[in-house]
């Protein structure tokens, strides 16, 4: 059968004398593709493989609701999510009870002043809670579906190949690394601003609430990303396990220049296990009305108003699987153990930050901007931050995350400033505009 892309880029059969038509001119066919696609060939035998990849992700609705930005969210029943897809589930049940929650160490009396003031403080600056777009036209999944972003044939041909769909390039690690900042070395473009914690402990889980923007990307197979990242396994070898979510703008991903909910996990160093969001088998949604990989609104503004959005990840004691709670301990779904190597007992590091990909198109460094654009030293309402950072500690504790160290490749062109304050806790600033007469 032969296809054509419709306006939405999703295939379409063809009828049957454009079909013959095509079987004559050797099955070529001309994408035209807006949203950062460029206009280019594409044949129909690759056209039907990806496809085919599609209709694997694309689960057949219960409903379909169309965002205002014009994201397709389908809701999907739960057990026919692409989660249980994955081999190392085949026998896996949903998990139904909920998890334990991490327990706040017992509050001083000092500490539950400075939750007061921490709310009071966020009030009077201007600080709220970010959302999600489609949530807008007050439609919402049916109790016992789940919502998944549909993916379009426009979504695989952004990127280099199938295989690299919905993937994070393999990073290239440097032996002169910083020995206690593994993954945030960059030998392939990646840079970092992050904050993070020794190698040398367990850890079951992290907390942070991370403000919203969003930055401007210089060219489509860019991105700029701020996440949290749960890690274990070895750094320099092919075992390295990760579990990470946060928001990140990524033109070649999603076909726009929006703030998005984003999810990735990998068992193997980013070579072939995981994907970002529901992109392939592995990541359970449990959820009915958090979509990942939708865009979050509203966003903070140049000495306006600023969002933020507050992201939990732990391993829950009783089963074992990574738990992830958005806002307001709002159950989004968990990663199962089954999935992972080291991260089956427990993670050794946790980083916070900002990344971006630098191509170095025309020969400069890229302008793509990382957090609000902004250095560290602007502070609040210019430059980005991390506030309330903590973690998960063995007893399935949170706590403030009080020793912690920061890395920043190129400090002029992106960088961080830590600090700590009764009402923000651990926190940090950090970012920056990329190229600049310091940044060539």
């Amino acid at each position: 059968m032969g296809f054509v892309v419709n306006k939405r880029g999703f295939l379409a059969p063809l009828p049957p004398l454009v079909l013959a038509l095509l079987f004559v001119q050797r099955f070529t066919v001309v994408v035209s593709a807006l949203n950062y696609t460029n206009h280019r060939q594409v044949s129909s035998m690759r056209l039907e493989r990806i496809q085919r990849h599609l209709d694997k992700i694309n689960k057949p609705p219960v409903m379909t609701i169309e965002s205002p930005d014009g994201d397709i969210i389908d809701c999907v029943h739960k057990r026919k999510q692409p989660a249980l897809d994955h081999p190392l589930l085949k026998n896996h049940k949903i998990q139904r009870e909920p998890p334990e929650m991490p327990r706040v160490k017992a509050l001083k009396e000092d500490d539950e002043l400075r939750s007061e003031r921490t709310k009071k403080s966020n009030e009077a600056e201007g600080v709220r809670g970010s959302w999600q777009m489609w949530h807008r036209n007050g439609t919402r999944c049916p109790q016992g579906t789940v919502p998944i972003r549909r993916s379009a044939v426009h979504d695989v041909l952004r990127a280099k190949s199938l295989f690299d769909f919905g993937k994070k390039q393999q990073r290239s690690i440097s032996l002169a690394r910083h020995i206690d900042a593994p993954d945030v070395v960059s030998g392939n473009g990646h840079e970092h601003a992050i904050a993070y914690t020794g190698s040398s402990q367990e850890v079951y889980g992290a907390k942070a609430t991370i403000n919203v923007w969003g930055p401007p990307i210089q060219v489509v197979n860019e991105f700029s990303l701020s996440q949290i990242w749960i890690l274990s396994g070895s750094f320099d070898g092919s075992d390295l396990n990760s579990i990470e979510a946060g928001w990140q703008v990524s033109p070649e991903l999603y076909g726009d220049s929006r703030p998005r909910l984003f999810t990735y996990w990998t068992s193997d160093s980013y070579q072939a296990t995981g994907c970002y969001n529901l992109l392939c088998a592995g990541f359970v949604q449990t959820h009915s009305r958090i979509a990942i990989g939708a865009a979050i609104s509203p966003v903070s503004s140049y000495t306006g108003n600023q969002y933020d959005i507050s992201i939990l990840i732990w391993k829950d004691p009783k089963l074992g699987n990574w738990w992830m709670s958005f806002g307001d301990n709002t159950l989004v779904g968990y990663w199962p153990a089954e999935l992972f190597t080291h991260l089956a007992e427990h993670a050794t590091m946790v980083e916070w930050g900002g990344e971006v990909v630098n191509s170095r198109a025309n020969g400069k460094h890229t302008s793509t901007q990382m957090g609000s654009g902004h250095f560290a030293e602007d502070g609040f309402g210019k430059a980005s931050y991390f506030r309330n950072l903590e973690i998960v500690d063995s007893d399935n504790s949170l706590s403030s995350a009080r020793s912690i160290s920061t890395l920043a490749e190129n400090t002029n062109c992106y960088n961080i400033q830590s600090s700590y304050s009764n009402e923000w806790g651990t926190n940090f600033y950090y970012g920056g505009p990329g190229n600049n007469p310091r940044c060539p």
